[in-house]
Parts: structure tokens; sequence; C-alpha cells
């Protein structure tokens, strides 16, 4: 199908009312999305030249839309596109977040720094536990008040990736035993089990600390009775 016809084909499966006001719903996405170029083109596939990425993306986005929802939760939307695109696509979400009221939740991994720009809130975590979760401009503030200093003139999403990454611990360890010079060192076995200790008590000291900030959102005081997860309880 063309872009155009995969969301035709979403709006007759799920929108009430006249053949008009589909198409309407249709047109008004197409804009929204800025999918004019491509509305007519193929979507394609492996075997079949289509659309570009980001198109491909925000037609997805679209179909999503065409129902017109308040909320919109969203896997990992930047996902195999080069960072303008990336950007692009976003700055489409922001957009749509700001003009139409629509609240906008999103999973990503590794957003350039123009990208965290756009955030209004923040929800880090890392093993389960939620490790700061409030609005994005207090994220690096905070870190570096407990002794994590994001760089200077760096991207703040990488350093806090990089901070809750369990890579990271094992890389400090390694060089550790590097400047230490022993012949004999821990095995591979050992090693592993150094490392996620180191990397187990870091995440909890992250938790403890967000649990004790004043930043830290609680969640029965928002919603009364609610508990939270408890991870470690069977099924």
């Amino acid at each position: 199908m063309t872009v155009r016809e995969c969301l035709e084909f979403a709006a007759k499966l799920k929108l009430p009312g006249t053949y008009a006001s589909k198409i309407a719903r249709v047109n008004l996405l197409i804009s929204e999305l800025k999918l004019h170029k491509c509305a007519s083109t193929k979507i394609g596939g492996p075997l079949v030249k289509g659309v570009s990425g980001g198109e491909r993306k925000r037609t997805s986005i679209g179909v999503e839309l065409i129902t017109d929802p308040s909320l919109v939760f969203l896997d990992e939307p930047t996902t195999g596109l080069d960072s303008f695109t990336a950007t692009s696509v976003m700055e489409i979400l922001r957009n749509l977040a700001i003009n139409e009221n629509r609240t906008i939740i999103s999973t990503i991994h590794q957003p350039n720094s123009d990208i965290y720009e756009m955030f209004d809130r923040l929800m880090l975590i890392a093993r389960g536990k939620i490790i700061y979760f409030n609005e994005a401009r207090f994220c690096v503030d905070y870190f570096s008040s407990i002794g994590f200093q994001c760089p200077e003139l760096s991207n703040p999403a990488d350093y806090f990736m990089t901070m809750m990454s369990i890579e990271s611990i094992e890389l400090d360890e390694v060089a550790d035993n590097q400047r230490t010079g022993s012949i004999i060192g821990p095995n591979r076995e050992q090693m592993k089990q150094i490392v996620e200790e180191k990397y187990a008590a870091q995440i909890q000291m992250f938790d403890e600390k967000y649990r004790g900030s004043d930043l830290c959102n609680r969640h029965d005081e928002v919603v009364p009775g609610l508990k939270a997860l408890d991870y470690g309880a069977p099924n």
C-alpha cells in the first residue's frame, strides 16, 4: 500500500462516521506528520523500494493517531534512524504534545542532545528500579548533587546511559586491575561476580538517593492506596 492507502485502511477499520469524515482525518494526519511528498509512494519492504525510514516511522505513528487518542505510547520511535531524521520525528511528536494537548510517553535508548532538550519529564530505569522521575531540566543538577557530574558540553542522555550501564562498571574494574599490575588477578567468573555486585550496589544507591530526595514522585500520595510492584515476588 501507499502511505495514504495505509492511513485510509486504518481509518476505515477504526473510525465511526461517514467516508468523507474518515478521509478528512487522513488528510489532517498527512499534513501534521509532513507526509505530503510520500503520500502516494508505496511503503515498501525488504524486497521492494519504498519510503524512507523516517517516513515509515511517521506513517506508523499516523496509524496510531488515527483515532485521535489523548495518550500515546511509543516504543523506541527513533530506532534505526539517523540523528537528523530521529530529531525530525521527535519534533513532530513534541508539536503534537504542545499544540494538541496530547500526552506522549516513549521509551528511548540513545537520544541526541536536541531530542533530550525536548523532554518535559524524564524517567531513568535500571534493574527494574526508578532512579529518577521528574522534570528533565532538574536531572543533571540532581545527579551532580549526589556525586555524578555530567561533563560539560556533553549530551546528558549519553552520560546517564553510561552511568546506568553494567559495562561501565566492568571497564572500571578492568582498568583497576591493569593499574595494580598484579600478575594473578580474578578469573572470568570471579570478575563477573565482582562486577555484578558493584553494579547492584550502585543501582541500589541511586534508588535510595532518589527515594530520599525532594524530587521523588511518591505514587501513594498521587494515588492513595496504590502499591508499588515487588519485582522479587513470585508471579
